[in-house]
């Protein structure tokens, strides 16, 4: 396994999902194969914020942006999106052809961000890289999703690849259930488990917020380009006299928007017990201290409640994908999570302050994740590595 390779590409759009979810993957297959080097490609401007392990690596491409209406946008260059995904594919595939990877894992779109690895892929397959899809455990509702995995021609890309795995469990999700897929791909698509997200020995927050030293809640809407509804329910059932709410720590997210994040600031600031933070990439260290966790239900952050075994209230953003609310719903159902539904997200009704705050005053005593996750479903890390073992090192055994 000398000298083995895995090339990981994280499209990054909108939010920190994907980025997370290739950082952990890589830092899991470094700490099991001590001769494995991992390059990660991503389109995140948020990317040299983190911490990686010896052998783990980054190339950042130019950055792209999804919008609340489905476009997209260049991100820091100011130029058309045609010239940024030309620059992007020509740096992927010159980047890929290069590198030489044993194993290719693409995240989510079968042929990259607006087709930016249909060269790429042919050339990868021929030279003998094992291709590998990784999709997370729920991607959209059915329809949503057949629709626009046709208009992306995304069914004719599954061929390519030798390997398709959904990272959860068939209990919660089956991401392609339903689906018109070509010939065979069920056959080898596998799931894996979740990925568990276990504290970083290599860093710890220089300081801890105050409001950490005793019991709190975290509250946090991940990357929080999404995530304004969620604080204001949260700040509106904080602002109630006399609330008797267990503190809150809320994390925005990088991705709020600064004018939003001042008015909450201003909110905030007038609220004894809760305390807030902009980013902090080591979000981990907060969650494993908090006595519970509110947030949006993406992937990464239920794989973290499910880690660290948090009481939980997900509130679901419903637009425009319902993979978090269908994640929430099954995971509700077999009792890992509380759920609550924003009325505003789900047809324009306000937001009552006191019904978020009988969530929170509930939430330190609901029962932990633990008590009903089903065996093996943190297992995920373990499942990707042993998949990958045979094929490590194949590259460099045929040159």
């Amino acid at each position: 396994m000398n000298g083995a390779r895995v090339l990981i590409y994280s499209h990054d759009t909108f939010g920190l999902g994907h980025l997370r979810r290739a950082r952990a993957i890589a830092h899991a297959l470094v700490e099991r194969y001590s001769r494995l080097s991992v390059l990660i490609l991503s389109g995140s401007p948020l990317i040299g914020s983190f911490d990686f392990k010896a052998r783990v690596d980054f190339v950042r491409v130019p950055g792209v942006i999804k919008l609340r209406n489905g476009a997209y946008t260049s991100l820091g260059l100011h130029i058309e999106l045609d010239q940024t995904m030309a620059l992007r594919s020509s740096i992927i595939e010159h980047t890929a052809i290069t590198f030489a990877p044993d194993v290719f894992i693409v995240d989510k779109e079968p042929w990259g961000l607006r087709g930016e690895l249909k060269t790429t892929l042919p050339q990868l397959k021929e030279n003998g890289t094992h291709l590998v899809l990784g999709l997370r455990d729920v991607l959209d509702e059915t329809i949503a999703l057949t629709a626009e995995w046709k208009r992306k021609g995304a069914f004719e890309a599954l061929p390519l690849y030798d390997e398709i795995w959904a990272y959860g469990l068939p209990e919660i999700s089956n991401p392609l259930k339903d689906m018109p897929l070509p010939e065979g791909i069920m056959e080898k698509t596998s799931f894996t488990g979740f990925l568990p997200r276990p504290l970083p020995q290599f860093t710890m927050p220089e300081a801890w917020p105050e409001i950490t030293e005793s019991k709190f809640l975290l509250v946090t809407p991940g990357g929080g380009g999404d995530g304004a509804g969620l604080i204001d329910w949260v700040l509106s059932a904080y602002e109630m006299p006399g609330n008797n709410l267990t503190p809150a720590l809320i994390v925005y997210g990088p991705f709020l928007p600064p004018e939003t994040r001042d008015a909450f600031e201003t909110r905030a600031a007038k609220i004894s017990n809760v305390q807030t933070l902009v980013f902090d990439a080591r979000i981990e260290h907060f969650m494993a201290k908090s006595a519970g966790v509110v947030a949006m239900g993406g992937y990464n952050t239920f794989c973290e409640i499910l880690t660290h075994d948090k009481p939980a209230l997900i509130v679901p953003r419903m637009n425009p994908r319902k993979e978090q609310l269908i994640r929430a719903q099954r995971a509700e159902t077999l009792g890992l999570c509380h759920m609550l539904i924003d009325p505003m997200e789900a047809g324009g009704a306000p937001r009552y302050a006191d019904t978020m705050a009988d969530a929170l005053r509930l939430l330190p005593q609901m029962p932990k994740p633990s008590a009903a996750l089903p065996a093996g479903a943190l297992g995920g890390f373990d499942v990707i590595a042993d998949c990958l073992e045979p094929h490590l090192g194949r590259a460099r055994r045929r040159g």
